[in-house]
């Protein structure tokens, strides 16, 4: 695993990549056995090094689409504050607030196991789907009764920490405004920031943090997974499919505001032109642990996709000497995240976060 230092230092030097250079350098995104230098020149991975180069230019090709992730040097403190304290079965609830940059402050619950305050817990990041109650889904405060994980996991004994996605919930943001070329990188920062405070609370183990998240929380888990390796385990729950199986290839979906316009304004609504795919994110996560969830009868993330993903991505894994920690499930259910999927997810987690 990286310390926390050189995660910190990964992280804070991913915006010096160059996007332009390498976005359209992979025609087949399905290929990941291979990477291709500056000069053109074709290479067969055989080393986990080697898979560091093309991983390099997947969150190129990621920026690509998305706007290039800003610098993490000189970041404001993160000002915690809190507006209300409940209290709960075995936990603590904080409502709080959070800087994730000058003049932005971010609204969330944090979750604090009473067992933490002596001994650090593992902790995980829970992103809520597209619901106008935003993070308080996720939080048991709300919607479904099936996307309640956040609490769940919070009395498993998790520090939890469920933050508002921008015009969600308590969270007003204006994207016309922005300086981010999409709502997905605007996401993926204050995501990091959002690590950035687990770390920093002394309940935590700061080298055993995940993501957690359903639909929209879905893929948002797996953008800043793919940025932040400091996240150790990812769970997707219906929250992906290549974008040639996303509704045949009808990638519009993709392309407002709170998502990548770039991929209308730049890439035509072309998956063929699209820098990236869902097959490179997966990989990105290796050896970490990814588990996704993906019902048969999800009919936003078609599941054939999901399996081709998976197939393309397992040989990275097995590069690792880790095929055990790439898991999908396959539910007989819709767009859900049914009780007995949540289960086997948090127990995927719980021996992710075994003590070595």
């Amino acid at each position: 695993m990286l310390s926390a230092l050189a995660a910190a230092i990964c992280c804070a030097t991913l915006s010096q990549a160059e996007p332009a250079d390498v976005a359209g350098r992979y025609r087949d995104h399905r290929q990941l056995t291979t990477y291709i230098d500056d000069a053109g020149q074709v290479y067969p991975i055989k080393t986990c090094e080697d898979w560091a180069e093309r991983r390099k230019h997947i969150l190129a090709g990621m920026q690509a689409a998305m706007g290039e992730l800003p610098s993490r040097e000189h970041l404001p403190p993160l000002d915690v504050q809190v507006i209300e304290t409940v209290p709960g079965k075995g936990f603590t609830r904080l409502r709080i607030s959070f800087v994730a940059e000058q003049g932005d402050r971010v609204p969330a619950h944090l979750f604090l196991p009473e067992a933490a305050k002596t001994k650090p817990a593992p902790a995980m990041l829970a992103l809520h789907q597209t619901t106008a109650i935003g993070k308080d889904e996720p939080a048991g405060l709300g919607g479904l009764p099936n996307l309640h994980y956040g609490l769940e996991l919070a009395e498993r004994g998790y520090v939890v920490l469920a933050p508002d996605y921008p015009s969600f919930g308590d969270y007003k943001y204006d994207f016309k405004a922005s300086p981010y070329a999409s709502g997905t990188m605007k996401g993926i920062f204050n995501h990091m920031r959002a690590v950035d405070l687990l770390q920093s609370r002394s309940e935590v183990d700061p080298e055993r943090i995940g993501v957690i998240g359903h639909s929209l929380g879905g893929h948002n888990a797996m953008f800043v997974a793919a940025f932040d390796e400091r996240l150790k385990v990812v769970v997707s729950s219906c929250g992906w499919t290549p974008f040639h199986d996303y509704y045949e290839g009808k990638i519009a979906g993709w392309t407002s505001d709170r998502y990548m316009p770039r991929l209308r304004d730049v890439y035509k609504l072309d998956p063929d032109r699209v820098p990236f795919d869902f097959y490179e994110v997966v990989a990105s996560f290796a050896p970490r642990g990814f588990f996704s969830n993906s019902p048969i009868g999800d009919n936003n993330f078609a599941v054939e996709g999901v399996k081709k993903g998976v197939a393309a991505a397992l040989p990275i894994y097995q590069l690792y000497g880790h095929p055990e920690r790439l898991q999908v499930c396959y539910p007989d259910s819709g767009h859900d995240f049914p009780p007995e999927v949540r289960e086997e997810a948090y127990r995927f987690v719980d021996e992710m976060f075994k003590p070595d």
